[in-house]
């Protein structure tokens, strides 16, 4: 199977998410509850952000970070940040909603992306850039 949500798509719209993600607060009111309402979306917000900028998808300015284990991390940072409302009690205080949809949102672009390692078969591995393992085949034998 593969994924319906171009790389492009994904590059850039990880930005647009991730500021959208940090003034969550500020945008649906939800700033005065403080604790943990408040830390996890900007916390996630600025992990998306930093995912972006250093990621290999399009649109990535540093280009190191690859977009297999972008949507990896996407898919296991949307599941906690879905869960969290519950998971640290402040779901009775009404600010339930904007987690689970950048929760929602996050899994999905992170399972649904071109190149996701979810959906997609096994691919080549990045290249070594002249490392070696200091624990290699040999080295075990002749111990």
């Amino acid at each position: 199977m593969k994924g319906s949500i171009s790389t492009t798509f994904f590059g850039y719209f990880n930005y647009l998410l991730a500021i959208l993600m940090m003034v969550s607060p500020w945008l649906f009111g939800f700033v005065h509850v403080g604790g943990a309402a408040l830390f996890f979306p900007f916390m996630f917000g600025w992990h998306q952000l930093l995912m972006a900028i250093f990621s290999k998808a399009k649109g990535g300015m540093v280009g190191i970070f690859p977009i297999q284990m972008h949507c990896f991390l996407d898919t296991v940072t949307g599941f906690v940040l879905m869960i969290t409302p519950w998971m640290y009690g402040f779901a009775g205080k009404g600010v339930w909603a904007p987690h689970v949809i950048f929760g929602l949102i996050i899994l999905i672009l992170g399972t649904n992306t071109k190149n996701s390692p979810i959906i997609n078969e096994p691919h080549q591995m990045e290249e070594e850039h002249g490392m070696q393992s200091i624990d290699s085949h040999e080295s075990r034998l002749m111990h």
